[in-house]
């Protein structure tokens, strides 16, 4: 259950920044776009949920929570949940300190990219 709710969380989420691009919805409100390693491995993912607008508001989110290497270390969880379920096991110190950045990055993106 924990790695079914980790596949989702990462499907819904993970900073070389790289580009970004506008979107202006109905309330009139622009809204930023980026593009980065968590926003490609979340388009090329094979979740039905995924398009561009979700995955460019869950690359903003990464570039304000998660440093460059732990996108890049989250991004490979979409091609590989079971590296997602084994970070989470991991008993290093490392690997706990990046779990807890990521929950936090996870929890950020779920309630700011709700809706896409």
């Amino acid at each position: 259950m924990k790695l079914l709710a980790a596949f989702l969380v990462t499907a819904l989420v993970a900073g070389c920044g790289g580009g970004s691009r506008y979107d202006r919805g109905d309330s009139g409100v622009v809204t930023r776009f980026s593009t980065g390693p968590i926003s490609r491995a979340c388009l090329s993912s094979d979740r039905k949920a995924r398009n561009s607008r979700l995955c460019g508001c869950i690359q903003t989110v990464a570039n304000q929570s998660l440093s460059g290497s732990d996108q890049r270390k989250a991004s490979r969880f979409f091609s590989n949940p079971q590296r997602a379920h084994d970070t989470w096991m991991s008993q290093s110190a490392s690997d706990d300190a990046f779990w807890e950045r990521y929950k936090v990055f996870a929890a950020r993106s779920e309630m700011s990219c709700r809706g896409y």
